[in-house]
């Protein structure tokens, strides 16, 4: 893996003030928003880019509601996020707005995506890895409902697993269903 790491800077946010490091993997620059005093032992979010949901308050996921809760969990107990540049699952913001109106037309969110040729998650988490041992964190608690982000991390301890439920909406309950039916999200 070719890493480039950034200088240390200081995050004012609404959610706290946070220290924040950029590292480039490739093509990729990911964020990592961390508390000024992080616990030896802390709690992790591994959030993807979801630019129609973080940024432009999408009802069509939980995205949105999960960063700023994960962002208020992680000032609270001097945690750390991970916010990874994988837009859409790692199949890009132009494919991503294809499967969206895939979805319009009744696929799920995995079927749109095979439809697409990807297959239903093309996410991948070395980085997280690269991340925590670059922090010299080899326990944590982890913020996520996703099985694939804990089986993903081998090398770390996963000392308890926290959940992050959002409410649903009329717009978002069949991905969510589908999350839980289908990909084993622990919903």
């Amino acid at each position: 893996m070719n890493i480039t790491i950034s200088q240390e800077a200081n995050l004012p946010s609404r959610f706290g003030n946070f220290n924040v490091k950029a590292f480039q993997q490739d093509d990729k620059e990911h964020l990592v928003i961390y508390a000024k005093k992080l616990k030896k032992e802390p709690t992790i979010r591994i959030h993807s880019e979801c630019l129609t949901g973080d940024a432009i308050g999408s009802l069509k996921c939980d995205c949105r509601d999960q960063l700023e809760y994960a962002l208020e969990f992680i000032n609270k107990e001097c945690g750390m996020v991970i916010y990874l540049r994988q837009e859409g699952r790692n199949i890009g913001l132009l494919n991503k707005i294809n499967a969206y109106a895939l979805q319009d037309k009744g696929l799920n969110t995995i079927e749109a995506n095979h439809q697409l040729g990807f297959a239903s998650d093309e996410r991948t988490y070395e980085i997280v890895t690269f991340i925590l041992d670059y922090f010299n964190i080899k326990k944590i608690k982890l913020l996520t409902n996703n099985p694939d982000k804990i089986n993903a991390l081998e090398d770390i301890e996963i000392i308890d697993r926290i959940p992050i439920i959002m409410d649903s909406n009329e717009y978002n309950e069949n991905y969510l269903k589908t999350k839980r039916d289908k990909m084993g999200h622990l919903l």
